[in-house]
């Protein structure tokens, strides 16, 4: 490592390496490479006088990038692309006046742009649906666990700890629905020419149109892309950036809210993230432990959130057929914003993989919280048993009112249920006034919708994609 330059900790400390070889010069310009030779052959194939003494020697020299060349040939140029077809063309002189024929750079910049985003989405859709996984074994197994629920971060009604994960998990759903989509969706640049007109495999063609659409239709699934965009400027529409980086936005956005109630709960000491034996919390405070995953999350995350503004923008500016100032943003926003959301997805797999979950805290505080939650199961008893509704109320508004004082100013045990079966005037039996306060009586439906939630909509899922199941992940740092 060079110390005296700047290192991106995305890839120093937190991107997988095959999301980093994916936005690597090796896979950017080995798709150009790439697209010279398809785009050679099938000119041959449609009747062009290309011979497979050329196809050949660019097959032969096609991973043999000089990227000391080709960096002075920009230099020189000051053309990224033109760099690349001197740069191949010195290695296969033979087929050096047909390479890039017809074609403009968006013909291999925007194509690879395409490929590497397509293939970027299929590495997060693996690491997404391993998160899934995680999520729906944790709902499962905790599906019947009660807990305290929280509005405004304010003590509710009782939910589960699994109830509590499936809306993690819903909010991953929504998020591989849309990357679902998105794939389905992408569509291939082509070869549309230079303002998307097709005019230079006009002239080429001498006119035929059909062999120019064939050309196009050919080439795109030679890489895999079975759709094509009818009609582009000289590049592909912008919006497909916007769109893919508000995807990316998306799922950081999950991961942050699952990393917030984390560290909440961590709090709580209900439930914790993994924590390694040597590992240190504080320089100065020797006993914490602090949840370091989750705020690697949310901070990764914040980054995504911040960079997918800026396809946005690009997408919203471009002038008539392209314009050159989307350049320095692609290539800053896109393939960091893939490093950040690979990154997350893989913290976010290392937590679920060792989450720890404290049952008699979490059961501490619902005996703490529970006697004032349980007052309407008290009234309608009480009611049941004789009283006057309006009567009752007031009576458990006032006790509700001295036990709570007597929590917060001395900090003595929530005694609310005792006041009220103490009360003459409040008809209630002590031991049916027990029974009603398990905690399982107050979590609903809570189980059922977490079951219901995981066989109807996350299984079929994680079914049809089960060989993609399985990964581990390694923090670097």
């Amino acid at each position: 490592m060079n110390s005296n330059v700047y290192q991106n900790p995305l890839e120093t400390r937190y991107a997988s390496s095959e999301m980093l070889y994916n936005f690597s010069p090796d896979k950017k310009f080995g798709s150009w490479r790439k697209l010279w030779i398809a785009l050679a052959e099938i000119q041959k194939e449609l009747g062009l006088d290309i011979s497979q003494e050329q196809i050949d020697a660019l097959k032969d020299n096609a991973e043999n990038i000089d990227y000391e060349k080709a960096a002075a040939y920009e230099k020189k140029f000051r053309h990224d692309v033109m760099a690349h077809v001197h740069t191949f063309g010195d290695l296969a002189p033979a087929a050096k006046a047909i390479i890039h024929l017809g074609a403009t750079s968006a013909f291999v910049g925007d194509n690879t742009d395409l490929i590497q985003l397509r293939d970027g989405m299929q590495i997060v859709k693996q690491k997404l649906l391993n998160v899934m996984a995680s999520l729906a074994k944790f709902a499962r197994e905790y599906k019947d666990l009660p807990c305290l629920g929280f509005t405004h971060y304010q003590p509710a009604q009782l939910t589960t700890v699994g109830k509590r994960a499936t809306l993690w998990l819903q909010s991953v759903l929504l998020d591989f629905e849309e990357l679902e989509f998105r794939l389905s969706t992408l569509r291939f640049r082509g070869v549309k020419g230079t303002t998307g007109t097709a005019a230079s495999f006009k002239e080429l063609f001498n006119g035929d149109y059909a062999k120019v659409k064939a050309l196009d239709q050919k080439l795109s699934e030679r890489f895999a892309f079975s759709n094509v965009f009818g009609v582009t400027g000289q590049t592909y529409d912008r919006k497909i950036d916007a769109e893919i980086m508000a995807l990316l936005s998306n799922i950081a956005q999950s991961a942050h809210k699952f990393s917030n109630d984390i560290r909440l709960l961590q709090n709580l000491k209900e439930i914790e993230e993994p924590f390694e034996k040597n590992q240190i919390g504080s320089s100065a405070m020797a006993y914490k432990r602090n949840p370091m995953r989750c705020e690697r999350i949310a901070a990764l995350a914040k980054f995504v959130l911040t960079v997918a503004r800026g396809s946005d923008l690009v997408a919203s500016t471009q002038w008539f057929e392209r314009t050159l100032d989307d350049s320095a943003n692609k290539r800053l926003t896109i393939p960091q914003a893939f490093l950040a959301v690979d990154s997350i997805l893989g913290i976010w797999m290392n937590v679920l993989d060792g989450l720890v979950v404290y049952k008699k805290m979490i059961a501490k505080h619902i005996e703490e919280e529970l006697p004032f939650m349980a007052t309407e199961y008290m009234i309608m008893e009480g009611v049941k048993n004789g009283g006057d509704r309006q009567d009752l109320h007031e009576i458990i508004r006032k006790h509700s009112m001295e036990a709570a004082k007597q929590v917060k100013l001395n900090g003595e045990k929530n005694d609310l249920v005792e006041r009220i079966v103490a009360d003459e005037n409040f008809p209630i039996d002590k031991e049916k006034m027990l029974t009603l306060l398990d905690p399982k009586n107050f979590i609903g439906f809570a189980p059922e919708q977490t079951e219901e939630f995981l066989a109807n909509e996350i299984q079929p899922i994680l079914d049809q994609y089960q060989d993609l199941l399985g990964m581990d992940f390694k923090l670097k740092v």
